[in-house]
């Protein structure tokens, strides 16, 4: 049955941020909203954090007027392309770099976060009060924020700094893959807020409604138990349900999978770090691919085990074992991921992960071993650490207390049931 709604505004978009995976994200939804222009506006505003950039002389791009540092943000709307995160993809002329935060969100009602985690807290201060108060937003930031106090997701935690509803995007996804435009899937959880559905009849019809949605408010309670305040959606705008939010992502090359579970994906992006971890110390000793994916069974296991126990009933095992957040993630995490790699090198050539990390990532850290340590930490605290034999057998290896050949042993469950 088709809507009688007329809406007399569309969603305008910002990506905030522009690496090489924010850059890609940028690319498929100003493909998108060019697409579906009914839906969205299709200027995308892309926030770069201003930096003076040298095109190398080997660029197609190299010329006089590039022979100098110039600023990145007038580099990617002259040549349509990032040169330093994203050389030598073309992008959407729509696409609209933007060194000012908070000009690049005025007027956004859909925020695509795509930063790195440690800028989340800075960048959220900066847009406090500058944002339309029911814009949503989407976190394609993989992680979580975990400690001996608990567990924050990192879209709750946007959403609680800015007073916004945040869903997230995560799956098996290499931003250079999807950005050549080469086949891959991924998963987007957004569960709309109940106060998003109370669009009112459009005026001029019988009975129809005046409410203001702009000022209504509302409360609802995060995944961890919190009191969030929000405003509505007004009924000017088509409403942000999963068949619109699937409009702004997904492209023949790039399928998308909605769910409405966020702490599942988020989980999902997190946890699998410490899994590639483990698989990467069997397959350094040689052990094999029947080693390995026993190491992943377990690890998927332990995965759906960490959302139910502390997430609750908001985490769907499904999440982690039919979708691209999960399993398919967890199996290009574990074949070929940096973890991975970085794990294997250590066994293969007797160094320590961290001697591997110095060498390897020019002065980066490896998420899994610092995700490893902090969920370490905040089972500790819980007394759960025996529940999660191969997160704490991980994080045992990385502190010098146990070897990787003892894995087997490790996470041998049959003792405890006997």
């Amino acid at each position: 049955m088709s809507s009688l709604a007329v809406h007399s505004k569309k969603h305008k978009v910002c990506v905030v941020g522009s690496g090489n995976w924010g850059t890609t994200i940028a690319k498929v939804v100003a493909e998108n909203t060019k697409q579906h222009s009914d839906v969205f506006e299709e200027e995308v505003q892309m926030w770069v954090f201003e930096e003076e950039y040298q095109i190398p002389k080997d660029s197609k791009h190299y010329n006089d007027e590039t022979s100098q540092p110039r600023k990145l943000t007038e580099l990617i709307n002259s040549l349509h392309e990032n040169p330093k995160y994203l050389p030598n993809i073309p992008l959407p002329h729509n696409v609209v770099a933007n060194p000012d935060v908070v000009d690049a969100v005025k007027d956004a009602s859909i925020l695509v976060f795509n930063l790195p985690h440690q800028f989340i807290g800075k960048t959220c201060e900066q847009l406090q009060g500058k944002i339309v108060p029911y814009a949503r937003g989407i976190s394609c930031i993989k992680g979580l924020a975990v400690s001996d106090k608990g567990c924050e997701l990192f879209s709750e935690s946007i959403g609680e700094k800015l007073g916004i509803y945040c869903g997230a995007l995560s799956g098996a996804n290499i931003a250079t893959e999807v950005a050549l435009e080469k086949f891959s899937e991924t998963t987007v959880a957004y569960d709309p807020p109940s106060m998003d559905s109370q669009h009112p009849t459009p005026q001029g019809t019988p009975h129809g409604s005046h409410t203001d949605l702009t000022k209504l408010q509302g409360e609802a309670k995060g995944l961890t138990g919190k009191k969030l305040k929000r405003t509505a959606m007004p009924s000017e705008y088509p409403p942000l349900h999963h068949k619109n939010v699937k409009k702004l992502f997904h492209r023949p090359y790039f399928h998308v999978s909605l769910v409405s579970d966020v702490a599942g994906v988020s989980l999902g992006g997190a946890l699998k770090n410490i899994v590639a971890l483990a698989a990467g110390f069997v397959d350094g000793l040689g052990w094999g691919d029947n080693a390995k994916a026993a190491v992943m069974r377990v690890g998927i296991m332990e995965e759906v085990k960490f959302g139910k126990m502390f997430f609750g009933d908001s985490v769907q095992t499904r999440t982690f074992t039919e979708e691209s957040c999960g399993v398919a993630d967890l199996i290009t995490s574990c074949s070929g991921g940096r973890n991975f790699r970085c794990a294997k090198m250590a066994v293969a050539e007797g160094l320590s992960i961290g001697e591997i990390e110095k060498r390897e990532l020019n002065g980066q850290s490896l998420q899994g071993t610092g995700t490893a340590y902090e969920v370490n930490d905040f089972l500790k605290k819980e007394g759960k650490e025996h529940e999660f034999p191969l997160f704490t057998a991980v994080h045992s290896i990385l502190e010098g207390k146990h070897k990787p050949e003892e894995i087997p042993q490790l996470i041998d469950t049959s003792k405890k049931e006997e």
